[in-house]
């Protein structure tokens, strides 16, 4: 089967032009979603690819209707791949991977898209070594027991007149707050 799939960002935005040439390029069904693209909650991509089986092929009008980004392309190509599905992109041409070419052309664009993953984590390992270097320390800054709050939200929870939602409603804290609170002392008494 040959499956369609066409979205727009809006409800203002139309899906004609997609339609007519989904269909032209012979798609048993089409799907049709109007959401934004970088949403990640799209009911009607999840419908397409879980009806696509082995030997099927998804055809979109564009490759930025199916991705929000190169990344999320690449998982979804690699993923239809895996499962033996075939894609094609209408007005991307070389990006076919019903052909020998458009499966050279992806796989490019993977190995891109894992040299800019790479990157971006070396460029974040070398800024927080810059910034160890400069004196500067990640992370949450320590609780310590004599903090007014981590103090009040234990003795809060020793006298139990109220519930945990209610100190934390009282504090303005969190549930995982709280807890950490509670553990600042027991830490400091195991010591």
């Amino acid at each position: 089967m040959i499956l369609g799939y066409a979205r727009v960002s809006t409800h203002e935005q139309t899906l004609d032009m997609q339609i007519q040439e989904l269909t032209k390029y012979g798609c048993d069904k089409i799907f049709e979603e109007k959401v934004s693209g970088t949403k990640t909650d799209r009911p009607k991509l999840q419908e397409v690819l879980s009806k696509l089986k082995e030997g099927d092929t998804l055809v979109v009008w564009r490759l930025d209707r199916l991705g929000r980004s190169l990344t999320d392309l690449i998982n979804i190509i690699t993923s239809l791949n895996e499962n033996k599905i075939k894609f094609k992109s209408i007005c991307d041409g070389a990006i076919d991977t019903t052909t020998a070419n458009g499966l050279l052309i992806f796989n490019i664009f993977a190995a891109l898209a894992q040299f800019e993953r790479q990157l971006i984590k070396e460029r974040t390992l070398a800024g927080l070594s810059a910034a160890r270097a400069r004196g500067k320390q990640g992370g949450r800054p320590k609780m310590e027991t004599t903090d007014p709050k981590v103090k009040t939200a234990q003795k809060l929870h020793l006298d139990k007149a109220l519930s945990i939602d209610e100190i934390c409603n009282t504090l303005n804290i969190s549930r995982p707050t709280f807890y950490r609170y509670l553990k600042v002392g027991v830490k400091e008494e195991s010591k």
